[in-house]
């Protein structure tokens, strides 16, 4: 009887003297949960910008590719009929799909009319919907017309003058 009550002391002494034998804490301490939130917020501060820059670049090709399809569906337009028309006779037609129709598409707006002389000429346009900031849908402005040959300006609405897009 003497053993277990020599054992049962030592094991009591052993724990008042361990005081580190404590259980771990659970969970994050405030310390590391905003370490973890800065370098969030570093990284999307580095992905946001080159993610929008992406956005704006792929809205600009799409615009484009927009802007050829509308001047391959006036030479269709024209070979049947006879003169270039306007964007929504060409949606009419079902030359061009229902949303290049709508005349919205990927950030741009799309305008298609025949010239003074609508046997002989037509113009098209693509305009960003949103032109400036940080949300920008595109920077470019865009023009073609019957020669097909695709302008472009930065500043403003493109025109026959404007600078050939190579």
């Amino acid at each position: 009887m003497k053993s277990d009550n020599a054992e049962s002391q030592s094991n009591s002494s052993a724990r008042v003297n361990a005081p580190f034998n404590r259980a771990a804490p659970q969970g994050f301490t405030l310390l590391e949960l905003l370490l973890v939130l800065a370098i969030i917020t570093l990284l999307a501060s580095i992905a946001v910008p080159n993610l929008m820059k992406a956005r704006r670049a792929a809205n600009e090709a799409s615009a484009v590719s927009t802007l050829k399809l509308i001047a391959g569906g006036q030479l269709v337009y024209r070979q049947t009929q006879g003169q270039y028309t306007t964007l929504a006779s060409l949606n009419q037609e079902s030359i061009v799909d229902n949303l290049v129709g709508s005349g919205i598409k990927s950030g741009y707006v799309f305008e298609s009319s025949p010239g003074t002389s609508p046997a002989d000429e037509y113009t098209a346009t693509a305009t960003p919907s949103v032109p400036t900031g940080v949300a920008a849908s595109g920077v470019r402005y865009f023009f073609i017309m019957q020669d097909h040959v695709l302008r472009y300006e930065m500043t403003g609405p493109a025109d026959s003058a404007s600078t050939p897009l190579n």
